[in-house]
């Protein structure tokens, strides 16, 4: 038998039951809504909020994103204005690829090369550094 103090996943939440839901204290939520317009609960007589389901899925997604996945906040706020006005915002979201997650293996043993190039040249601009200091 369900656990009556469950509520179904339709039914809106107050800030403390998502808040407990996340493990995370209330004030990150209202900090939130004023990082990410898209998460706008409803807010009633003394401003209470009421977090509509997607406004939960959004607040699971971008908490999985800080937390889990290490985004900034400013790189979640980039990654959900790429979804556009009219996406669906609670949807999962593919985090960004970068050239070298995409690279092929030709491809990383080239960047490998490089950074190795720079590696050197750097140590032996501050080897020169450190000479010219001593004289």
């Amino acid at each position: 038998m369900a656990d009556p103090d469950e509520k179904l996943d339709s039914a809106f939440r107050t800030i403390g039951e998502l808040a407990s839901d996340l493990g995370l204290p209330q004030h990150i939520l209202r900090y939130w809504e004023t990082r990410f317009p898209q998460l706008r609960p409803l807010q009633r007589a003394g401003n209470r909020r009421y977090y509509r389901p997607a406004d939960v899925a959004l607040a699971k997604r971008i908490h999985h994103l800080l937390n889990a996945e290490g985004y900034t906040v400013k790189g979640v706020q980039k990654l959900l204005a790429q979804r556009g006005e009219n996406a669906d915002l609670a949807a999962p979201i593919a985090p960004a690829q970068t050239a070298v997650t995409k690279a092929e293996p030709d491809d990383m043993a080239q960047f490998a090369a490089t950074i190795r190039s720079v590696r050197n040249r750097l140590k032996r601009a501050l080897e020169a550094d450190d000479i010219a200091a001593r004289a």
